[in-house]
Formats: C-alpha cells, structure tokens, sequence
C-alpha cells in the first residue's frame, strides 16, 4: 500500500480505556470531506448517501474468508471489525460464542458482515454463499469487504435490507476503510486531549469522544481473543494473538523441562501483572531505584572507612565555622563599612552572640567521642533508601547550625519588635489606634502626656534601629543560605519520590502506550474503490507524561510567594519554608 498524501489529524483521546464511554459526535467524518455517489450527475437532486466508517485490523489483511465479527456504533456511524471466522462452522455455534463474549465484556458483539479474501480462494461460487450469509446473521447494515485478487485495492460496499423510507436515497452506503493496528489499540492507555484554543476545543472534544469508542470497544473485547485460528474448539478465529499461538507450543516444551525456573517466572510475571497500573508500577519502581541508591550510598561509605574520614573532618570543620562566626561579630562590634552604629547596644549584642558561640563551640567537643558512632548509624539507614539518609542529612545540617538558628531567631524577634513598636506610635502621632477586638485602626484622641511619652520612645527606637537591623540582616542572610541546602536536599528527596521513572521508560520503549492522539495516513487510492486510511497513535509528550503521571510529594515545598516572603523578612516575621499549610504560626 504506497502512499500518495500524507494528512495528519491529531485528535485528543478521551479518559483511560476503562472509563471510555462512546458519545456523539464523531470526528472521523470531518478530517475527510465525503465525495459524492458514484454516478450522480452534477446538480442530481439525489440524496447522497450515509458514510460509514470500518476500523479494520491489520492482523486480518491477510486471513481466509469468513465472517466480520466486531460491533456497531450507531452514535458515530462505525463499524469495529475485531476478528475474522473461518470456514467451517456452525451459524448457532457462532451466535452462542459471541454470546458468551458479550456477557463476559459488556460489549455488543455481533456478526457485522463478510470477508472475501479472492486471492486465496478462487471460485466464484464463494462470494454468492458469502452474500446468502447475510439472511442468517441479520445486521443493518451489512458489510462486505473484498479484498481482489491480483490487486492492492479492496472493494467495500454497506448494503441495507429494508425498504429505504426515502426513494431517492440509495440501499447502499459509503465506506471509508480505517486500517488499525489491534494490538496497539489494546495496550494503548488514553489520555485527555492537551488544552486548545477555543476555537478547536469542540472539534477536538468531538474527535475524542468519536475515537474513544473504537479504543473502548477493542480494550475490552479480551475474551473474544482467546480463541484463534489454532483453537480445538468449534469456532476459529484471526485476530492479533492468532500468529503467535504456535510459538506457545515450545513455551509450554520450555515450562515442563525446567519447573523451578517456570514458577519463578510465574510469580515475576504475576507480580508485573499486579503492577500494570502506570502509578502502582511507578510507585513501585520508585521505591526500589530509592532502595537501590541506598544500598549504593552504604557501600561507598563503608569502603576505605569513609565515615571515620567524615568524622575526623566534621570538628575541624564545625571549629572553622565558630572561628568565622567570631570573626563576623567582632567586625559588627567596630565600624561594619564605615556605619556609626549605637555602642552600648552593638556590645551588648556582639557579647551576647559571642557567649552563645561559645557554648556551641564546647557542645561540639563535648560530642566528638560519639560522632563516629552517630555517622555509621546514619550511614546503616541508607539501606532502607536514599531519601532517608538524605532526610536524615538535612536534620543533620538542622542541628549543626542550631547556633545560627537560635542567633536569626534573637535578631528577627528584636527586630519585628522595633517596627511593630514604630508602626504603633506612628498612629499615637497621627490621632489612630489599633482596635484589637475589632481587627481596625479607629480614631482615638491622646493627651500631652501621652503623645510627649510617644515622641521620647519613638526618638529611641529609631535611632536604635540600624543597629539591630544590622545584626538582623547579618543573620538572617546566614539562615537563608542554610535553607537554601537544606531546601536543595528537599528538592531531591521530592525528585526521587515523586519521577515517574515507568511512565517515562514505557513512553521511550513503548510510545504507543501512552496515547495522546492519532494521525490518519491516507493511503493509495483510485477512482471508484473505497477511500483507505491507517489510523497511528500519537504519543504523549515527556512533559505531559511527567506532569500526568508524576507522584504526589510529601508536600514540603516552600509554601510561601516571593511577595509574601519579601514582606515576612521586612517585617522580621521568622520564616518556615516547609510549615505546612494548617500548621499553627508563630
């Protein structure tokens, strides 16, 4: 089959294939305008006739003559083939398989029409019994493919038994032939259709809504293919497992000579079946790249005595840290940059700060016997993943900087109370109050004692402020740089737990499934046969994939915009970039 043009209608696939439901209208007839009746004359005033739609398996081009068994949308105006029945066999035995598949699926399966496959069966005789078939498996409209011998092209005509209602319309109907890949279809997972603009959004909601139903129908046909061409059973059947049931021969040879290996591979193959779901399989494939990493970060640290390293090198480092910190305070003590700063209160401060680095320092060397110990057992923990030795690393870090935890904490709380303090009496001077039952400023009239009261502290605190706001600016740049590795270590305990590491492998090995859409390639085609078209699934994109099936977090990402942080740092307000939403604040 050549191909003469190439078009490409993508059209966005309804929900995944258990909760496909078909719904009118189908999109299929506006990606191909419908030519007119053969024979009709320009200007006729006959009315052309319906186009109808056969989604035909590639599988079954090239099977034996028989009967078409799918079903029928009437919504759309489609025609699902699934499988082709062969000669021989018995009209009630056929009724009653069909009946047992539609009791299994819930799908309407029935008898859509016959096959004629020329090239292999060359009495004529056969199409006439093939055409008296129709009598016995009643179905409007009756579909009869053909595929001639000698030819790359088919004949396809949707013949009506009753009376047509209106005499100017034909008993015949169009046929447009979709070639379909029937396994793909199957193992393809649709998705939603990506936002579009609004002018495309309802062609694109049509098209889903069309398609979706042939993706339903063969999604849940699964009982209709256990029977093959190869089956004992009364019925033989070609559909897209038919060709590959003779190699189960050997597999079932292979399962007898080695019986340990066999169940192994039962219980592997179980297992994978149990996880077929893209999140379950996702989840799972996250928890043992997880366990893997760990296992590999325990080694390494356990080889060539790595954690006595880390430990020899932790109180050299922690001492450079106090040593640096002291070094910071007694510049803030003189003239940091040529500032004037408040005396009394800049030694006050500095003094303080100093005593309590001090006390750190002893803190320290008083745990050095036991950091080795801590370590290896921290290191041991990676066995149970990475994310946990690196969870167990940032409360690590959270301990080791306690020091300057505590000195952001006294300078942020000094700080928010100097401006709170000015805020306050900056409405004593302009006649205002804070209302606290109320939650408003109202108007309040002061005597001169008390506005004379307001002036002298406000004088104070301002030209108190540059000194604690130094000294609030000095640590909280410190704590931020702290947050910002612990934030990264956040970020990489998140990337582990939350990337869909199966989605995305399944969407490089296997595209097609996860579908986001299809293409329709036109194929070679000549006057008076039927319009030939091979349907292709479009699949998903890698960021959609990443944003479809990522994992959800622990949720302890900054909950907070850089608005409202830039507001929390002017006002001193301490900063939580990990509090949870409903948590109490400070």
């Amino acid at each position: 089959m050549g191909l003469v043009s190439r078009g490409t209608a993508a059209a966005g696939l309804g929900p995944a294939r258990a909760a496909v439901r078909p719904r009118p209208p189908d999109a299929v007839p506006n990606l191909i305008s419908t030519p007119p009746p053969e024979g009709a004359a320009p200007g006729s005033s006959r009315v052309p006739s319906m186009v109808l739609k056969a989604f035909f398996p590639t599988c079954c081009a090239s099977a034996d003559s028989g009967l078409l068994v799918g079903r029928w949308v009437p919504e759309q105006s489609s025609a699902v083939v699934l499988a082709v029945v062969h000669f021989p066999f018995i009209p009630i035995q056929v009724k009653e398989l069909l009946a047992q598949v539609q009791q299994a699926s819930r799908v309407g399966v029935a008898v859509l029409g016959t096959w004629c496959h020329r090239r292999q069966e060359p009495e004529e005789s056969l199409g006439h019994f093939l055409e008296g078939l129709g009598a016995i498996f009643s179905h409007e409209p009756w579909l009869q493919l053909c595929r001639e011998r000698g030819s790359k092209f088919w004949s396809c005509k949707a013949t009506h038994r009753q009376v047509p209602t209106c005499p100017a319309t034909s008993g015949e109907d169009q046929v447009m032939l979709v070639f379909y890949d029937q396994r793909k279809v199957l193992l393809s997972q649709l998705h939603p259709p990506a936002a579009l603009p609004d002018r495309q959004a309802g062609d694109a909601t049509a098209s889903a809504v069309g398609l979706a139903a042939v993706f339903d129908t063969v999604a849940r046909s699964e009982a209709l293919f256990r029977s093959d061409w190869f089956d004992e059973g009364p019925v033989r059947l070609s559909h897209w497992q038919s060709e590959g049931v003779e190699a189960s021969i050997l597999v079932e040879l292979a399962k007898w000579a080695a019986g340990p290996i066999c169940l192994l591979l039962t219980c592997l193959l179980s297992l994978v079946s149990a996880a077929s779901a893209c999140r379950k399989a996702n989840m799972l494939v996250s928890v043992l790249l997880d366990v893997a990493l760990g296992l590999v970060l325990l080694s390494w640290l356990h080889r060539k005595d790595r954690i006595g390293q880390l430990a020899d090198a932790l109180i050299p480092v922690a001492d450079h840290v106090a040593e640096e910190l002291q070094h910071l305070l007694q510049w803030l003590m003189g003239a940091p940059a040529g500032l004037k700063m408040n005396r009394a209160l800049d030694q006050v401060l500095g003094r303080f700060f100093l005593y309590h680095i001090h006390l750190w320092i002893g803190y320290i060397h008083l745990m050095s016997p036991f950091i080795e110990c801590i370590l290896w057992h921290v290191g041991l923990s990676a066995c149970l993943g990475l994310t946990v030795a690196l969870s167990i690393l940032s409360d690590i870090i959270a301990l080791l900087t306690f020091h300057i935890y505590c000195f952001y904490v006294y300078g942020a709380r000094l700080y928010c109370l100097k401006i709170y303090g000015l805020s306050s009496l900056w409405r004593l001077f302009r006649g205002k109050k804070w209302n606290v039952l109320r939650q408003r400023v109202d108007s309040c009239s002061y005597d001169l004692d008390q506005l004379f009261i307001g002036t002298l502290l406000f004088t104070i605190l301002v030209f108190l402020l540059p000194t604690t706001a130094l000294y609030y600016l000095v640590f909280t740049l410190l704590r931020l740089l702290v947050v910002t590795v612990q934030g990264l270590i956040h970020l990489l305990v998140d990337l582990v737990n939350s990337l869909p590491l199966y989605s995305l492998g399944l969407r490089l090995c296997r595209p097609y499934r996860l579908a986001a859409g299809v293409k329709f390639r036109v194929l070679e085609h000549e006057a008076g046969s039927p319009l030939r078209l091979l349907m292709q699934i479009n699949p998903l994109s890698y960021s959609r994939v990443v944003h479809t099936y990522r994992l959800p977090s622990c949720g302890c990402h900054p909950k907070h915009s850089w608005g409202s942080l830039c507001r929390k740092l002017f006002f001193g307000e301490l900063i939580y970039p990990w509090r949870q939403r409903g948590d109490k604040q400070d």
